[in-house]
């Protein structure tokens, strides 16, 4: 599980980077940075019930609590 969440957060800040390099070549005029900022949405409301379902089905162990 570990290494699926370190590889989502690898991917959505590599969306995040690919956002900041269509903004700064685009001036802000092209559809590229928004493209890559819903994918970026998208992936951590993905990782977010990823994270939620893998806690309820006992997936992630309840430690510390």
């Amino acid at each position: 599980m570990k290494v699926i969440v370190v590889l989502f957060l690898l991917v959505i800040f590599g969306s995040l980077a690919s956002a900041l390099v269509y903004l700064v070549k685009g001036k802000g005029t092209s559809d590229g940075t928004v493209k890559a900022l819903t994918i970026r949405i998208g992936l951590s409301v993905i990782l977010f019930v990823l994270l939620m379902s893998g806690y309820y089905f006992g997936v992630i162990p309840q430690e510390g609590l």
